[in-house]
C-alpha cells in the first residue's frame, strides 16, 4: 500500500488514492460531506430515528480503509453517550503512519483523534476501547473470512467501486453481509445500481433510494425484514 497518495478532495478534506486499484478512498467531490451523510446520516442517524430507546448500538463496517467513518462515527456517540461497539473489515489495512497523516483530526475532538491513533495497532489485533462510549476491532481479513459470534445494527458498505472491485459486490458477498445484520438492521452505501437492488431484495429487505452525497443524485438504503 506504499504507492497510494493523498488528494484533496473538493470540501477540503482529504482522500487516498489507491493505484492498484484505480481509485480513490472516498468521494472527490468532499471525503468527509460523504462520510457524514451516507454512514453516519444514512446508517448511524437513521437506525437511531427509528430506534429511539436504543442507548448501544454496532456497527459493521465493510472497507475500513482510512477510519474516517469511525471518527465521525465515534465523535458522535460520544458526545451523545451512546455505547458503540464498532468492527471494521480490512484485508489490506493501511499503516498507522500514513492514517496519521489523513488530517481527519479537524473533523472530531482532540482526544478522540489522539486517542485513536494509539488504538489504531491494538484494534487490529482484537477490541479496543477508543473513548468511553467507543470500541474498536478491526478484522485484517477477507469479508467471505469474517466470522464474528455478534450480529449488527448497522452495515456501513464502503467497499471500493464495483468496476474496479467487482468481486465485493457479488451475491455471495451480499448474502454473507445480510445474515450479519439484525432483523430491522440497516445496510447502507454510496452505490446505487440495478443490479445492487435487486440482490439486497431478493435477500429480503426493503429498498430506499436516499439522497445522495454531493456528486452522486441517489444512494441505497435498505433495512432488513
Amino acid at each position: 500500500m506504499d504507492n497510494t497518495h493523498f488528494v484533496v478532495t473538493a470540501d477540503g478534506s482529504r482522500t487516498l488514492f489507491q493505484p492498484e486499484v484505480g481509485e480513490h478512498y472516498h468521494s472527490k467531490h468532499g471525503a468527509h460531506q460523504e462520510s457524514r451523510h451516507v454512514f453516519l446520516g444514512q446508517g448511524l442517524q437513521h437506525y437511531l430515528a427509528g430506534n429511539p430507546s436504543d442507548t448501544e448500538v454496532s456497527i459493521l463496517e465493510v472497507g475500513f480503509g482510512t477510519g474516517l467513518n469511525f471518527l465521525l462515527t465515534a465523535d458522535y456517540v460520544t458526545a451523545e453517550k451512546i455505547n458503540l461497539y464498532y468492527c471494521g473489515v480490512e484485508a489490506f489495512p493501511l499503516s498507522k503512519e500514513v492514517i496519521s497523516q489523513t488530517g481527519y483530526e479537524a473533523y472530531i475532538e482532540p482526544e478522540l483523534w489522539e486517542s485513536f491513533l494509539n488504538s489504531y495497532e491494538k484494534a487490529l489485533v482484537g477490541d479496543h476501547e477508543v473513548s468511553a462510549h467507543a470500541t474498536l476491532a478491526i478484522a485484517h481479513q477477507k469479508i467471505l473470512d469474517f466470522a464474528p459470534q455478534r450480529r449488527f445494527h448497522v452495515v456501513y458498505f464502503d467497499a471500493f467501486a464495483a468496476i474496479h472491485q467487482p468481486d465485493m459486490w457479488t451475491d455471495e458477498v451480499l448474502n454473507h453481509v445480510a445474515n450479519l445484520l439484525v432483523t430491522g438492521g440497516v445496510f447502507v452505501t454510496y452505490a446505487i445500481t440495478g443490479n445492487l437492488k435487486r440482490s439486497m431484495k431478493a435477500l429480503g429487505f426493503s429498498i430506499e433510494k436516499a439522497p445522495g452525497a454531493p456528486g452522486k443524485r441517489e444512494m441505497l438504503r435498505a433495512t432488513k425484514l
